[in-house]
This record gives C-alpha cells, structure tokens and sequence, in this order.
C-alpha cells in the first residue's frame, strides 16, 4: 500500500506567495484610483442633481433658491470651501452671498465624503425662477490624495451645469490644499 503527501512543498507555497503579492502589488493602486474616481463622480452628481433641483424648486416655487457650503448642516460658511457639504433653501429674502434666515425652509441637506474636496469661486449659487439669471460659477471636484485629476462643474448664468476637465484656457482644474 502507497502512502500519498496531502501538502505543498515550500517551493509551491513560495511561488504563490509570490504570485499573489504582485497581483495585489499591481491591483490595489489601481483599485484606489478607481475607488477615487466613483467618489469624485457620485459628488459631482449630487452637484448636479442639486442644482437641477435648485432650478425647478425655484421655478414651482417662483422665488430664489439658493445652495451655500455648509460644515454643520444648518447654517451657510463664509468660505468657498464645499468639502463639508452644502445646503439648498429657499433664498426668501435673495441675499447675497446667501445664508439661511429664519422662515426659510432648507430643501435639501448634503455631506461630502471626507476623501473629496470641493471648491467654488462662489460662496453660494443662486437659482431664480426664468425671468432672471442664476449666479454662474464653477466648482472643482477634486481627490484629497490626489490619486485622480480634478474635473470641473461648472454652471452657466441660465442655471444649466455641464462637466469640465479643463479650464477654457486649456490648463488643467486644481485644488488648493
């Protein structure tokens, strides 16, 4: 009767260690970018999603709804940073830059993931019903690690926001850290 080995020799288990350390070597950098690239999408989506919201709320409502940055979720900072997320309410009063007085219902709330960064060269934007235009601006989405380039939303004086890789100039969208 034959007795058989039921286990691996070192050198088959030093080959897949091997193995599986360069797979994991090649893959994890590239699944961290991919990881940063959906982030950066899913905020500028709710960007947005938000204005377009912005601009019907104002529409239906017929006054001016505003979205400002906002670091608690109640009441508008006086930065241009966004990264803490941001607010949507109805501007009653159509104050610029815009901040949250009492009367005015917030129509939606938003908190950015920690791993983003969002800057606008606006404290906040302004969406009025058709007869007047919106306060036009940009903002730059960008990976707090850097693993990915900035992208840009920008939005134009009707309200309408479209992405943007790259300034008009052609120089590439970047963050401040």
């Amino acid at each position: 009767m034959r007795h058989r080995n039921c286990g691996y020799s070192l050198y088959e288990l030093l080959v897949t260690t091997g193995l599986i350390a360069l797979l994991l070597a090649v893959g994890i950098p590239s699944f961290a970018s991919i990881m940063a690239r959906q982030r950066q999408l899913t905020e500028i989506n709710a960007l947005f999603h938000a204005i377009h919201v912005a601009r019907k709320e104002s529409i239906m409502r017929r006054r001016a709804v505003s979205l400002c940055p906002s670091h608690d979720g109640l009441s508008c900072s006086n930065s241009n940073d966004w990264s803490g997320g941001w607010l949507m309410f109805e501007n009653s009063d159509r104050d610029s830059p815009p901040h949250v007085d009492s009367g005015e219902p917030v129509l939606q709330r938003h908190a950015v993931a920690s791993e983003v960064i969002i800057q606008a060269n606006r404290r906040g934007f302004t969406l009025r019903a058709t007869f007047l235009r919106a306060t036009n601006g940009t903002f730059i989405v960008c990976d707090r690690a850097e693993r990915i380039p900035a992208k840009g939303l920008v939005v134009s004086y009707t309200g309408r926001p479209r992405v943007a890789l790259s300034r008009t100039s052609g120089k590439p969208y970047a963050c401040a850290h």
